[in-house]
């Protein structure tokens, strides 16, 4: 598993909120939802977004904006336009004046709205929880990005809009699986089209030697890595797999290793009935008192403070 893996790790199979939305103007939805990552693909018509922290920007049919929250964002005909609907946690939706109007907006299945045959349409997913793993990614994102349609290059759009209004046996599954594809998918785009904000490990992927080290790492965390054994997976010497995975990467092969290692951790507590002693052995530390001693050093907190936390 590696970092976008770990993206989608805690959230797939339930936690996405995905809904069509069909609009005609003048629209403007203001969305404080909260929600660690969301996803707008347009369908048909023009879209304008506005992050909380940045300028305007246009979408066409087949763009996709990858949204960073917990900050606020605006979906809007026009630039500027001051919302009429609010979007808060939970997906309550209300006017200014806190009356809710999320009724009056809804077109049945999975369809929102201020029009049932809008010529603007655009498919909306939102994951309310990322784990510990997805975090590493999330930090590496910006507020928004947008990637255009001939980046996208995949059907997964047209299959989700496709299915996002049927009522079928099966259909939240279907529907789970396809928006987890296409947000790897869009999040490929987005790093491959040279951004100079892509992190280093993701940049580094595509290495001839750092890459392979980096998925043995991710694979096996719990193998008792030195820089010597992975240099001799990967074929090079010891200095050369160093100088170049800290040039690339950012950090050396064994300080990647322990963050990698405690990212693991995080989210493998969080698993019901995981011990302590058992996350211990899957991540590579000897017994719980390694592993606890690592992670309050790393952390600032203790396993079973960050477990306790995560519960609240």
């Amino acid at each position: 598993m590696d970092a976008v893996d770990g993206l989608l790790h805690g959230p797939r199979a339930s936690g996405a909120f995905l809904l069509q939305v069909v609009m005609d103007p003048p629209w403007s939805v203001r969305v404080q939802d909260r929600a660690p990552l969301s996803l707008a693909a347009i369908t048909a018509g023009h879209v304008w977004v506005t992050p909380e922290r940045g300028e305007p920007a246009p979408l066409g049919p087949g763009d996709v904006a990858v949204l960073r929250g917990p900050e606020p964002y605006v979906f809007a005909d026009a630039p500027g336009a001051p919302p009429q609907v609010l979007v808060h946690p939970g997906q309550r939706c209300t006017d200014l004046d806190g009356n809710d109007v999320g009724a009056a907006l809804d077109h049945g299945v999975r369809t929102w709205g201020n029009s049932a045959t809008g010529g603007i349409r655009m498919l909306v997913g939102s994951y309310e929880h990322v784990g510990e793993l997805g975090r590493r990614l999330l930090a590496a994102l910006p507020d928004l990005a947008v990637v255009p349609a001939a980046a996208v290059s995949s059907p997964l759009v047209g299959l989700l809009g496709d299915e996002v209004a049927r009522d079928e046996p099966g259909q939240e599954v279907v529907l789970d699986r396809l928006l987890d594809l296409l947000v790897v998918t869009v999040l490929r785009a987005w790093f491959a089209g040279g951004h100079a904000d892509a992190p280093g490990w993701y940049r580094a992927g595509a290495d001839p030697v750092v890459g392979p080290a980096l998925r043995l790492l991710h694979r096996d965390p719990a193998r008792p890595w030195t820089v010597a054994r992975l240099a001799a997976e990967v074929g090079v010497s010891r200095a050369a797999l160093a100088r170049r995975f800290t040039d690339l990467v950012g950090q050396p092969p064994m300080a990647y290793l322990t963050e990698w290692r405690l990212d693991l951790a995080a989210e493998l507590l969080l698993e019901p009935g995981t011990t302590i002693g058992a996350v211990a052995q899957r991540v590579g530390y000897g017994s719980a008192f390694a592993l606890s001693a690592a992670f309050r050093r790393v952390r600032g907190v203790s396993p079973r403070d960050h477990r306790r936390a995560a519960a609240v």
